[in-house]
């Protein structure tokens, strides 16, 4: 192996970037003691679980890096510091936000966003936690991983750290009318309106006080985000000085992943940094909380109307170090086997209690933190009943560690840490980010990072010490019984709390505006209408992909596929797809739905969230979770719409049930899905639970998930499809089940569903089995006459599925047309002080002509013009514009924005931006080649083994087929600038646009002088 030679401080590599050979052989050629460059490899190890080649090294200078080693076509790199604040101002997040918006050689205002329309990504971002900060990224293609490599370690070590972008992103006053300073001031700022939405929601405000009240003494006592109250007393001065102490490669701890030679990003980071530097000193430890000699108390309050069920109690107790492997295994098992499903031992008994509807934010066990944390506790909760949370926690442990728990949910909670170790997946988060998270924390806090990684030596460990006796009963008494370090933070609802922070944010604007002199007073308005019209940038000075690099072709998973009749009508269509699924198998079966009535519709959602939560069978509730946490890696049900890609209309409506196994479990997976479909038993008293867990979660989330459900409330107006999201999880949805919650007629609900269950078998069903094709299963498993049953490599694909084929109808499933919503402009109303803006407009389906430009078009939109507006300018959080091919739906939204009147205007002028900026120049070609590549990018999501064929299929059932998504990218590259000019005159108009928001006001004051009149109700 050519490892390099350091020249005249620089490193000699090899010019292969990426390995084409035997991958597995130079991974494994590295030895503790070896050195490269001014690296010293000290560790290595194999992780036979994942087929993994663990390398970790250290530089001269004292940063760390661990380098993975995988045969995955989706790399990964992170760069991550230790940032330990001291105070509440913000300034690790402020900091986060201000290295990606210009670097030493990339001086543009937002190399950041720049860069997402020039990569193909398949995920970008940076990230501020209570104590480190991290930049990361992943993605397919070797040149994009160069490109965002160099931008990511430019904006970290060489931030321009302007001026001009500390008022922008951080905090500033601005007067009204930024033009004139006679006009009343404000506050602004991108975070400080973000914290603003952050910390209205009860969640935040819990976990917040959380760290606070458990380590008063730590880094954790601060708000690292920034509480609202304390960023304007951040200073441009003071937010230089702690980018100086920490983003220094002394405090750098850089993780790598993918087939990418290590000596090459080695000398990638050598070069364009470590050379630059010299040696660092810095005290990031985070020190021991003194433990407490007696619990303590603390009680807050939010910003809630809700009186009658808007209270949460939680308890929590700071126990043993998070970076110990296995004293981090035993908690995790611990909280597992207590909160981890309804019916778990702790979890169950708090709910049946009545007192609450679920979990208090925040409950389970929580690594976050250099000494980890527990927490359990109730949300839902009228005030009146907080006082009994604390002694119902108590007695339920107490009563949990005398009796001792069952062997069975010890070997459950097992099977499910077994069960997450095998699995390889993308899904939610890249596969390659998901290993950077199971190894930071311990990493950081100087435990084992391999241990975190591959837990079969503690799992032993664990095994035999649960031969020799009880393990988790001691655990509860000492840690959660006897333990004084413990808090219990109860969270009232405040109605006029909003007021009151409106008020004293009115106070601290008048005190800082109090104290400024003419002199003040005109660089402000010098600085807002700097903000106004900033400088225009060189774009070209950012690396980028060309239309050469992107890739039309489609994957085509292979499969088998067979029919299951009665009689001479299909019953079912099943399809068998051989993938690398590391011993895993996935099955989803999707029963066809248009026979349903209306009424039977809007209950769907309850059904698919309820069926895999009460009994069935012969299995109560308590029996059938424990079955499912045994044997299978959780099941689940729901309901979806589908459009065909010719048409925005009829829906093809289904229910979908799905689940994972390990290979050993795969008929048991089949057995317990067959009594969930087939024998599903609602209880009255359980249902009354889950209603109002969906309750309390949708408040909980309300704010957190603004925007989308302004969207869907605007494309409810004009989509059938969104109409029937909007029914069915959107504001309306809400106000049902709220009406369920009042009328509490449980026994007939669950009547309802019970005869929705035979109504569903009616249908059709496809069956995807997705599964690893090697042997495990022995020939009496295999169905008869099945395509596979002769194939001695059948193994998890002969799996027999006639149980599940067998309870099918033959109803093909007739397609539904729904009517949109009345249009007209739509409010909602709820405790938050910034607003969800949405605008919403109808197009067209996916196979016709415009559909490719209008998707280049939301892109163009959303990177050059609605971010500089709404974000720069405007100081929302985010701000944007999508289009789903599939649905046809064209939205505008902003997330977090202090605007509403504004906003809309920005809305209303995109055709004069469009006629402004997007004239047939340089720069305009440069535009449309972004927003073109941007665009592939959303056409070629990151899949994963378990999920590609599956999703493969289905979308080729409504038309999405492999030719007609290949067809659909070739005419994406034939967009041109005219093109985007008639699609946007041709759609996006304001005579065919729908508009919903939610906003902590009435908007109408604000909105008439636009001529939007809007509808306006509470939540």
């Amino acid at each position: 192996v050519i490892v390099g030679r350091r020249v005249a401080g620089s490193l000699t590599l090899p010019h292969t970037r990426f390995t084409i050979g035997d991958m597995t052989a130079l991974a494994s050629s590295y030895t503790v003691g070896q050195t490269i460059g001014r690296y010293t490899v000290t560790r290595v190890a194999y992780l036979a679980d994942t087929d993994t080649h663990f390398t970790e090294l250290r530089h001269e200078l004292g940063s760390r890096h661990i380098h993975i080693a995988r045969q995955d076509d989706n790399a990964g790199f992170a760069l991550t510091f230790p940032t330990v604040p001291t105070d509440s101002s913000g300034v690790a997040h402020i900091l986060e936000h201000l290295a990606l918006m210009g670097s030493k050689h990339y001086p543009v205002s937002d190399p950041f966003f720049g860069m997402i329309p020039r990569s193909l990504n398949t995920f970008m971002n940076a990230m501020t936690s209570s104590d480190w900060t991290t930049y990361l990224f992943s993605t397919r293609n070797p040149k994009d991983y160069e490109n965002l490599l160099g931008v990511y370690l430019d904006a970290a070590f060489f931030p321009l750290l302007t001026r001009e972008s500390f008022l922008r992103d951080g905090w500033r006053l601005e007067y009204t009318d930024p033009a004139d300073s006679t006009s009343p001031l404000k506050l602004q700022g991108v975070v400080y309106n973000e914290m603003k939405g952050a910390m209205a929601s009860a969640g935040s405000v819990m976990w917040r006080s959380l760290g606070k009240a458990l380590y008063p003494d730590l880094t954790y006592a601060n708000n690292s985000g920034g509480a609202p109250e304390a960023i304007p007393t951040l200073t441009y001065e003071q937010l230089k000085a702690f980018h100086a102490a920490h983003y220094h490669p002394s405090n750098a701890y850089f993780y790598t992943y993918g087939k990418a030679e290590l000596p090459w990003l080695l000398g990638q980071i050598e070069d364009k940094v470590m050379r630059h530097f010299s040696p660092h000193a810095l005290d990031v430890t985070i020190a021991d909380q003194p433990n407490f000699a007696a619990p303590r108390s603390e009680t807050l309050r939010y910003p809630s109307s809700d009186l009658e069920r808007g209270a949460q109690v939680l308890l929590a107790w700071k126990v043993t170090p998070s970076y110990d492997a296995y004293e981090n295994l035993k908690w995790s098992l611990l909280g597992e086997i207590l909160l981890g499903n309804p019916a778990a031992p702790l979890y169950k008994p708090l709910i049946d209690s009545g007192l609450g509807a679920g979990l208090a934010d925040g409950s389970g066990y929580l690594d976050t933190f250099r000494e980890a944390a527990f927490a359990v506790g109730l949300k839902g909760l009228h005030p009146d009943h907080v006082a009994e949370v604390e002694p119902l926690v108590r007695q339920t442990l107490t009563q949990i560690a005398e009796q001792g728990l069952e062997p069975d949910l010890i070997d459950s909670a097992l099977h499910q840490f077994a069960l997450a170790q095998r699995e390889v997946s993308n899904a939610g988060t890249p596969y390659a980010l998901k290993v950077l998270f199971a190894l930071m924390r311990p990493w950081l806090y100087g435990g084992d990072p391999v241990a975190a990684l591959e837990l079969g030596a503690e799992i032993e460990r664990l095994q035999a010490e649960l031969v020799r006796g009880p393990v988790f009963e001691p655990m509860i008494k000492e840690w959660l019984l006897a333990n004084p370090h413990r808090v219990q933070l109860t969270l009232l609802p405040d109605p006029d709390m909003a007021q009151r922070e409106l008020e004293a944010e009115q106070a601290l604007i008048d005190r800082l505006g109090a104290a400024l002199s003419s002199d003040d007073q005109a660089r402000i308005v010098s600085e807002a209408l700097a903000l106004q019209h900033p400088h225009q940038d060189n774009p070209g000075v950012l690396p980028t992909l060309e239309l050469s690099d992107l890739t039309l072709e489609v994957e085509r998973p292979d499969y088998t596929v067979s029919e299951v009749r009665r009689g001479d009508q299909v019953q079912a269509t099943v399809y068998r797809a051989p993938a690398a699924t590391g011993g895993l198998v996935y099955l989803d079966l999707q029963i066809s739905l248009g026979h349903l009535r209306p009424d039977e519709l809007e209950i769907l959602p309850l059904y698919a969230y309820a069926v895999t939560r009460n009994g069935a069978g012969h299995l109560d509730e308590v029996a059938l979770t424990r079955a499912i946490e045994a044997y299978t890696g959780g099941i689940g049900a729901a309901f979806s719409s589908h459009l065909h890609a010719q048409a925005t209309a009829p829906l093809h409506l289904t229910l979908s049930f799905g689940g994972k196994a390990l290979s050993q479990n795969a008929s048991k997976l089949v057995e317990l899905l067959q009594l969930v479909i087939s024998a599903p038993k609602f209880s009255p008293d359980r249902l009354a639970q889950l209603v109002a867990q969906r309750v309390a979660g949708f408040r909980a989330g309300l704010t957190q998930n603004g925007s989308a459900y302004a969207s869907l409330l605007a494309g409810s107006q004009i989509s059938p499809q969104e109409a029937l999201g909007e029914l069915q999880g959107g504001f309306a949805a809400f106000e049902r089940m709220e009406k369920w919650l009042e009328t509490k007629d449980w026994a007939g609900l669950a009547a309802r569903l019970q005869a929705l269950q035979s109504r569903l078998l009616e249908g059709q069903g496809v069956l995807v089995l997705t599964a690893s094709p090697h042997t495990h299963l022995n020939a009496g498993d295999l169905m008869p006459g099945d395509p596979l049953s002769g194939d001695p490599l059948a193994g998890d694909l002969g799996l027999d599925l006639s149980p599940l084929t067998d309870l099918l109808g033959t109803q093909a499933g007739e397609e539904l047309t729904l009517p949109t919503l009345p249009r007209l402009p739509q409010a909602r109303t709820t405790d938050t002080p910034v607003a969800y803006n949405a605008a919403a407009y109808p197009t067209v389906p996916y196979t016709h002509p415009d559909s490719p430009a209008l998707l280049v078009l939301s892109k163009l939109l959303r990177t050059e013009y609605l971010l500089r507006e709404l974000r720069e300018k405007g100081g929302a959080y985010g701000g944007g514009a999508s289009f789903s091919p599939r649905s046809g739906v064209f939205t505008l939204s902003s997330y977090r924005d202090p605007h509403i009147a504004r906003t809309y205007q920005v809305f209303g002028n995109v055709a004069a931006f469009l006629q402004t900026e997007l004239s047939d120049t340089e720069q305009a070609q440069r535009m449309l080649k972004e927003a073109i590549i941007s665009a592939q990018r959303q056409l070629d999501p990151l899949p994963s083994a378990s999920s590609q064929a599956r999703d493969s299929i289905l979308s080729a059932r409504y038309g999405f087929d492999a030719a007609t998504q290949e067809a659909y990218k070739a005419r994406l590259l034939q967009v041109t600038l005219a093109d985007l000019h008639r699609v946007q005159a041709t759609y996006l108009t304001p005579e065919q646009a729908a508009y919903g928001l939610l906003a902590g006001r009435d908007p109408n004051s604000e909105t008439a002088e636009l001529g939007l009149n809007f509808q306006v109700s509470a939540v």
